[in-house]
């Protein structure tokens, strides 16, 4: 098969990986090297840095041939669909020929299962070998550690990318039973363990020894397919929170399963992927991560699913009036970060500014508060926004209008090294 084929089917097959994150690690220029990786690039195919720029991965998979017959997976061995397999050297060319033509700033690395897991993690060990010491590829490498691969393997990828993850693939070990029988969730857990213990023990001898190799750099994430299975988001939420205390994970990504397969346990080919709530799900791990939410507090036994019509942090509110209006002038930051339309930005400058002079709304505006939401959950210098009136009822559905207003239309696309410019 010709190596562009083998391009179209491998990378058109590595779509339904998510993984466009910003990776926080920074490998500078090195002489008698080529490309660097500045603080916090990443992408999946076509994705944005921290400081504003479009930056591209290679993203493919090493064969599409699988071992195992997950149900819900496109690649499953029982789907006919046509097969191939990328040698060492022929994606290591691939990369190192669209490095130079300015293709791309790095590579995401996944794989189908061939023969067995140590079979196809050395494939890819070679991959990355072949890149980073022959062709003295220095840019951004995302590889997927393959679950089951002997943990010495699972080390030597890890020296040579900046980030590795491990898909959890389902919510819950039932669904992990029925939909994939030939997985289980302690050959998944199990080298999630590893690179957690070995990313801790690789800290602690770079501060020792100076010269000590960098294990993925950029730390470890994961992700769920949501929707394909009757898992609730309370239960999916819970579990991210879990994923990210046990395993200090950078981050979770949930992808909406889009059916690409017929059987009678996975929704209709015809049923639309479930884009809102994998979006409802992102925010709610924002607000894990950085506003100092609990799982346990956004939802519960009696409301174990996001309401699509308001983001987590306002149906949160909503719900919790009781701690409503927040003072602005006097609230603590853990507090402001509590109140929708207050982000962590904004919190850090109304701390900073309330020290200097008194705060009123229109500084609040030029602080970048989103009035149109805080408004109905704060005062500022004990008064309430001027001619502001509602009832509990009339603000929810304010904010409904508002989010129904600025919620983008959401699209299942990935850009590709073969689309028009």
């Amino acid at each position: 098969m010709e190596l562009l084929d083998k391009l179209r089917i491998l990378s058109d097959a590595a779509k339904y990986d998510a993984a466009c994150t910003s990776s926080g690690v920074k490998r500078g220029y090195q002489k008698g090297r080529v490309g660097s990786t500045a603080s916090t690039i990443n992408g999946c195919c076509h994705s944005f840095s921290a400081d504003g720029r479009c930056i591209t991965l290679l993203k493919v998979l090493m064969t599409n041939y699988c071992i195992y017959d997950c149900k819900y997976c496109v690649n499953r061995r029982s789907n006919d669909v046509q097969r191939t397999a990328f040698t060492p050297r022929e994606l290591a060319e691939l990369t190192i020929g669209f490095f130079r033509r300015n293709y791309i700033e790095g590579l995401f690395l996944s794989s189908g299962v061939l023969k067995n897991p140590d079979y196809t993690t050395e494939r890819m060990i070679e991959t990355l070998s072949l890149l980073r010491n022959e062709y003295c590829f220095n840019g951004y490498i995302h590889a997927k550690a393959i679950p089951g691969a002997a943990p010495e393997l699972v080390t030597r990828l890890g020296l040579l990318a900046d980030r590795l993850s491990v898909n959890i693939e389902l919510p819950s070990e039932q669904s992990l039973t029925t939909l994939c029988p030939e997985k289980n969730k302690a050959d998944i857990l199990r080298p999630m363990g590893l690179i957690t213990n070995t990313l801790r023990e690789n800290r602690h001898d770079l501060i020792r020894y100076r010269h000590t190799p960098k294990f993925a750099p950029a730390g470890q994430s994961t992700q769920m397919i949501i929707g394909a299975t009757p898992d609730n988001d309370r239960h999916i939420l819970n579990l991210s929170q879990s994923l990210y205390r046990r395993y200090r994970l950078k981050r979770v990504f949930y992808s909406a399963y889009v059916p690409v397969v017929e059987h009678a346990l996975l929704p209709a080919r015809d049923v639309q992927p479930p884009l809102l709530r994998e979006h409802r799900l992102y925010q709610a791990d924002w607000l894990l991560r950085f506003y100092g939410f609990t799982a346990g507090e956004l939802l519960d036994d009696s409301h174990p699913n996001f309401d699509p019509r308001l983001d987590p942090k306002c149906s949160w509110a909503v719900n919790h009036l009781e701690q409503f209006p927040v003072e602005v002038s006097t609230a603590d930051y853990e507090t402001l970060l509590r109140v929708p339309g207050i982000g962590v930005v904004s919190a850090q400058r109304i701390v900073k500014v309330r020290r200097e002079c008194p705060l009123n709304y229109d500084i609040l505006k030029k602080l970048r508060v989103v009035l149109k939401r805080a408004q109905y959950f704060i005062t500022c210098g004990g008064k309430a926004a001027e001619g502001l009136r509602f009832s509990d009822d009339s603000m929810k559905r304010a904010l409904m209008a508002l989010e129904a207003k600025e919620l983008p239309e959401p699209e299942v696309r990935q850009l590709s090294l073969f689309d028009a410019v």
